[in-house]
């Protein structure tokens, strides 16, 4: 891998972290494995990857890394997914959570830029070394000869960011500002960090909100999503009995707070909280909020509630003109994850 400096070669003016509803070239997948925590339920989880792998290709390409691409392969063709639109690369990783651990594309002057962001597992809290490489061998398959690489000298996970687009950063402080990531850097130092690397210029800073067996300090892509039109969707819990319900209840009362660049309030729309899902004894972060927007459609996980219908609905007049798929994320929701957890959006621009 070459990296470049590229950014700082650049005008700020023109570096921007498109927003996930600007048309995309391809989804990044990377496949679950014996080497993963996948590997107990291997069967189970195997089948959620089919079926999204069979509702992305249908719109677009869909990137699939694996360190032994035989096993991947066989379950495709099982299933009769046989498209030029599904591409396969043997890189090797420590596990699934491709948000996390894949390129951040930006543009600058138009072109898309890797950025190659540190992973650390959460703050030191999984392995990462084989997942923090990722990107980089990724790069080095040539596919993307459209796009430059950059380091990026931050720990940084994509989960922890939500981009409008046009400059607007919508985050939370417990991750961004937690000492197992960039200790070194105060709020207005990583401010600056953030505008140099990614293109920022306004900040809304969550310093409330969580879910309970969260394993990434409550990744925003968990509580808030920005969408089209200076929207929000957010994670409402209305059960006044239920552990989350104050921290949600002022997380909500801060989105009141936020404006626009133009200085309008945002567009809220919340999500129900789905009922409590276990493993075992241990409450999981099931989220409505951790979906996946993709070229004319919107995948949303679904969890058998009750709630599941009412948030298609919602997500669906949220983005009137993409269909509004649900997929089944009770396997995935039990390694503490979900939908837009796995995935990873290229923006248009950047493949060959």
């Amino acid at each position: 891998m070459v990296a470049h400096n590229f950014l700082s070669q650049q005008n700020q003016s023109i570096l921007r972290l498109p927003a996930e509803w600007e048309a995309q070239d391809a989804i990044l997948l990377a496949w679950p494995h014996q080497n993963t925590d996948w590997y107990p339920i291997l069967d189970q989880v195997t089948p959620v990857y089919i079926e999204l792998i069979q509702q992305i290709s249908r719109f677009e390409t869909v990137i699939i890394i694996a360190p032994d691409l035989v096993p991947v392969r066989s379950a495709l063709k099982k299933n009769g997914l046989d498209s030029p639109r599904i591409i396969l690369h043997r890189i090797d990783t420590n596990d699934t959570w491709i948000r996390d651990f894949g390129p951040l594309t930006v543009y600058t002057d138009h072109q898309p830029v890797f950025l190659d962001f540190i992973f650390d597992g959460w703050g030191a809290k999984f392995p990462a070394t084989k997942d923090n490489q990722a990107t980089g061998h990724l790069y080095n398959t040539g596919i993307f000869d459209q796009a430059k690489i950059s380091p990026g000298h931050l720990i940084l996970e994509g989960g922890s960011l939500e981009s409008d687009g046009s400059g607007t950063l919508l985050t939370t402080t417990a991750c961004l500002l937690n000492p197992n990531r960039n200790p070194h850097l105060t709020q207005k130092e990583l401010e600056v960090t953030l505008s140099e690397h990614l293109g920022f210029d306004h900040f809304l800073w969550l310093n409330h909100g969580w879910l309970a067996g969260d394993d990434t300090d409550s990744h925003i892509d968990t509580l808030a999503r920005l969408a089209p039109n200076d929207t929000i969707c957010y994670i409402k819990c209305d059960d006044a009995t239920d552990v989350h319900y104050p921290e949600l209840k002022k997380m909500e009362a801060q989105l009141q707070q936020f404006k626009t660049k133009k200085g309008q309030p945002f567009r809220l729309i919340p999500l129900p909280l789905p009922q409590p899902c276990y493993d075992g004894t241990t409450r999981l972060p099931a989220s409505y909020a951790n979906f996946l927007i993709i070229n004319q459609a919107v995948l949303i996980p679904t969890y058998n509630d009750p709630a599941d219908s009412r948030a298609l609905q919602i997500l669906g007049k949220v983005f009137p003109e993409r269909k509004i798929i649900g997929i089944d994320c009770r396997t995935l929701i039990k390694q503490h994850g979900s939908l837009h957890c796995i995935t990873m959006q290229l923006p248009r621009g950047v493949l060959q």
